[in-house]
């Protein structure tokens, strides 16, 4: 089953982000490289691509797991949350409608 995993960053955590991305971003690979990557990436802090030093105030990664336990212990390992970029993070099933 897909499960949604909504991150929301604590605040002025750019550099706590730029410091465990490498890691964080090599545990995504490992999802796609094993086909259970829908989508990931962050939200930006303003309406632009890039928000520079504003930052991102979140993250999101729709992906599937065996179960809700599985994808919560998944999301508990995050790079992230060792280095405390994130101050809350939310599991839940995810029923992808589209595309199809």
């Amino acid at each position: 089953m897909l499960y949604a995993i909504l991150s929301e960053d604590v605040e002025k955590s750019l550099e706590k982000r730029q410091s465990a991305r490498p890691a964080h971003l090599q545990r995504l690979q490992h999802l796609q490289d094993q086909g259970r990557l829908v989508l990931a990436g962050p939200h930006p802090s303003i309406d632009s691509d890039n928000p520079g030093e504003t930052g991102f105030t979140g993250s999101l990664v729709v992906a599937e797991f065996n179960s809700l336990s599985e994808a919560q212990s998944w999301a508990d390992a995050d790079p992230y949350i060792e280095a405390g970029v994130y101050a809350r993070v939310t599991v839940k099933p995810f029923k992808q409608v589209f595309p199809q």
